[in-house]
């Protein structure tokens, strides 16, 4: 245990980097409930006041770091990593749609966490080991829904995690998710300004619309397109996140009258008679931002068998998609 205080600045690389990024890119050995302990407690301060792990910070501003526990040493290292066995390692590196020098982009399976808790101990986090420890272990730089499906993206360094960390917080990311929700919205395509509240704790945490004005009310805004019809039921959904709030898709496809189906969440009487049997359709399809050092970089995943099952369900076609279904969109406001 260092016995040391110490007082750090926020980089410019990393504006709009949530508090746990910012410990997990410096002190990896931390663990959430550690660092959440830290946090409940007051010991972790941003600009003298208290955070949570979802707080985003700010360039230039000071985080108060507390004595943190010690580094584990090599020999322990060792043994976590040997925690997975040759067939986690080898799911781990099953899940790569792309890799290069700076990224690693996975297709996350739906029903695994990103990252664990109390009751998770099985997450991408853990799988990351199978990389490596220290300087080659990749870095997380955003989440999905432990039920949301697709492409994940890992910095490999440091500094790549940081400019693609940056990417996401200037909004320089266009991410398309593919959702099938119940009946068809009118209009076909819309943008979605509704503030967000969270509610409740843990596993009955629930996000639902609120006041701007209301205390932890956070600005959420989604763009979107319907790509297909199944009839009147359901229609298949372009979705694109403006900004990255907890449940945002999720929360505002159920605030305009259309739930995502298979969501015990945030459904209805409705969308649950359709779903029966299936397990949520919410598909993070594409990605499309700056690459850490080079030019653009565009990944796109493959259905997850989760949300394949209600394609084939309502006869749907991933190849009747356009890529990027809001170019169209863009061309009709012009």
């Amino acid at each position: 245990m260092s016995n040391e205080v110490k007082t750090l600045y926020v980089a410019e690389g990393e504006d709009g980097i949530r508090v746990d990024r910012f410990f997990k890119r410096r002190w990896p050995h931390v663990n959430h409930v550690q660092l959440n302990k830290l946090l409940r407690s007051g010991q972790v301060r941003v600009d003298g006041g208290r955070v949570k792990a979802d707080t985003r910070l700010a360039t230039g501003q000071t985080v108060r770091v507390p004595p943190l526990p010690a580094v584990p040493d090599q020999d322990q290292q060792k043994r976590e990593r040997a925690e997975l066995s040759p067939q986690e390692i080898r799911y781990a590196r099953s899940l790569v749609l792309y890799e290069d020098e700076d990224v690693i982009a996975i297709n996350k399976p739906s029903g695994l966490a990103v990252q664990g808790g109390t009751k998770t101990k099985n997450h991408v986090d853990r799988l990351l080991s199978a990389w490596g420890e220290g300087l080659e272990r990749p870095r997380l730089v955003h989440r999905l829904d432990r039920d949301t499906s697709g492409v994940l993206l890992l910095g490999k360094s440091p500094s790549a995690a940081a400019r693609l960390a940056g990417a996401f917080a200037k909004r320089r990311a266009n991410k398309t998710y593919w959702a099938l929700v119940v009946g068809n919205p009118k209009p076909e395509e819309g943008y979605i300004d509704t503030p967000l509240i969270k509610k409740g704790f843990h596993d009955r945490e629930i996000v639902q619309p609120a006041d701007p004005k209301e205390p932890g009310a956070e600005p959420a805004e989604t763009e979107y397109v319907t790509i297909g019809r199944a009839g009147p039921r359901v229609a298949w959904m372009g979705l694109r996140p403006h900004t990255g709030r907890t449940h945002q898709l999720r929360a505002h496809m159920q605030a305009i009258g259309h739930s995502i189906l298979g969501d015990p969440k945030y459904g209805n009487d409705e969308s649950r008679s359709l779903s029966e049997g299936l397990g949520l359709q919410l598909h993070h399809r594409r990605i499309e931002l700056p690459h850490p050092t080079q030019g653009t970089l565009i990944v796109e995943a493959p259905l997850d068998p989760v949300i394949k099952a209600g394609f084939d369900r309502f006869g749907f076609e991933p190849h009747d998609a356009e890529p990027d279904p809001f170019v169209k969109v863009k061309k009709r406001k012009r």
